[in-house]
């Protein structure tokens, strides 16, 4: 999942070297389907007896493990900043990384993933409806636009009236798993500059694995765990091999190559390239568990993909410069 790439403003301030774009798009193409693989390796472990809430512990709990010692090489001398940042690592763990991937896998258990992680893709549309209510002031016209298209592809994607029946409760957590990505957009505006992109994203799985830690001891997320084999590719694998793909490939080391990416194209270029990651998705779907929207249904996240990128093109786009005096050298 786009997850939940950490996207700060701060990185637009200085423009990329041209010869790093290249491979800063690599980069960022390579955490995208690393973050791709989360969906379909966690539903194959579902089907084999695991509940969301325990892929979602196994997850994010073994990537914290493998990040927390660059995280605390990291936060040497920082101190003084971490407390200041405190709270925002708290939030950023509890609603970007633990209800975000609490809402998505719980949502890959109804759905196809394709499907789930189209509808949390919408977080962007939810947040220009949100300020549009909170403000009365109507958005730009590309933002209206872009809202409208990725809204009409919602209803294609939902596809009511079609052959595949689209659950419910899976729209419900899906919509939960979108909730949680607007709220961390709104919260990377607050991020301090001098908190490191890492430091924030392992203090931030740590404060996750404790909370889904938490809520499953005292019943409020079930924790159901299996050893059985897991089918892959039509093929029976032990459990441990996609559980250790899914903390160190499409988290830890996806979380470290889109922080990478992120430094060396700036935030905007890098959340766009970061939306190949539901393309990435939907074939990895069908490639490891033979599973595949509907035509309806792709052209739909086609709309919302290209809603979503009018809207962040409207978001993005730099105010006029402002005016200035011209100084003529005295002759």
């Amino acid at each position: 999942m786009a997850t939940t790439q950490t996207e700060t403003p701060r990185t637009d301030a200085v423009r990329p070297a041209p010869h790093g774009q290249a491979s800063g798009i690599g980069i960022a193409l390579a955490s995208a389907l690393m973050f791709a693989l989360s969906g379909p390796v966690a539903k194959s472990l579902m089907d084999s007896g695991w509940s969301p809430g325990a892929a979602v512990l196994a997850r994010i709990g073994g990537a914290a493990l493998v990040l927390l010692v660059p995280t605390l090489i990291l936060m040497r001398g920082r101190w003084k900043t971490i407390r200041r940042s405190g709270t925002t690592i708290a939030i950023y763990g509890i609603v970007a990384i633990a209800g975000a991937q609490v809402g998505f896998f719980n949502a890959v258990s109804y759905l196809s993933v394709g499907v789930a992680l189209l509808i949390e893709y919408l977080a962007p549309v939810l947040l220009v409806l949100l300020v549009w209510a909170q403000t009365r002031r109507r958005p730009g016209a590309r933002t209206i636009v872009g809202t409208v298209i990725a809204i009409l592809g919602m209803v294609l994607v939902l596809d009511v009236t079609g052959a595949q029946t689209v659950h419910p409760i899976g729209v419900a957590w899906a919509l939960l798993a979108a909730v949680s990505l607007a709220a961390y957009f709104v919260l990377g505006t607050k991020i301090s500059a001098d908190l490191p992109p890492l430091v924030l994203a392992g203090g931030g799985l740590v404060v996750g694995t404790v909370v889904v830690a938490i809520c499953g001891v005292i019943g409020l997320l079930p924790l159901a765990f299996s050893t059985a084999n897991v089918t892959l590719l039509e093929h029976e694998v032990p459990w441990y091999v996609p559980l250790l793909s899914l903390a160190l490939i499409s988290t830890a080391a996806a979380y470290l190559t889109g922080i990478i990416a992120t430094a060396r194209l700036g935030t905007r270029i890098a959340s766009f390239v970061g939306l190949s990651e539901v393309v990435f998705a939907v074939l990895v779907s069908w490639l490891l568990l033979a599973e595949l929207p509907s035509l309806l249904q792709l052209l739909g996240g086609l709309g919302i993909l290209a809603g979503v990128v009018l809207v962040r093109m409207d978001t993005y786009t730099p105010p006029p410069a402002p005016h200035r005096k011209r100084h003529v050298a005295p002759t």
